[in-house]
């Protein structure tokens, strides 16, 4: 079973969903600014994708340029401020059991789909 932390409004995060059901897997699509993961979900995807917080922010954001361009946070910051302001979050992520990849481009979910 997948999970795809998806934004239907993405063509990147709409391409890699169309990958995963065409290769017929089971998914859950978890529309992640209606529902934002907790902060214990979002430091488990973190933890999976084997990543650093910053890594995971979408720099091209309006909030981003306004509030966090230039600065310097510690991890717990970038993550408070993903929590906060989930359109921060880098998207699509698809997760399994035991890892997570961003869907950018889409074909990085080839490993976790086949």
């Amino acid at each position: 079973m997948l999970t795809i932390y998806h934004n239907p409004r993405c063509s990147k995060s709409r391409e890699t969903l169309k990958l995963i059901e065409e290769a017929g897997s089971t998914v859950e699509v978890v529309e992640y600014l209606k529902t934002p993961p907790s902060r214990e979900t979002l430091v488990a995807l973190i933890d999976k994708l084997g990543i650093k917080p910053e890594l995971l922010i979408r720099k091209s954001e309006k909030i981003y340029k306004e509030e966090y361009k230039g600065q310097s946070l510690t991890d717990e910051q970038w993550i408070d401020a993903m929590v906060k302001h989930p359109v921060l979050i880098e998207r699509p992520i698809v997760v399994d059991s035991k890892k997570a990849v961003i869907g950018r481009p889409p074909q990085n979910v080839i490993d976790l789909i086949s």
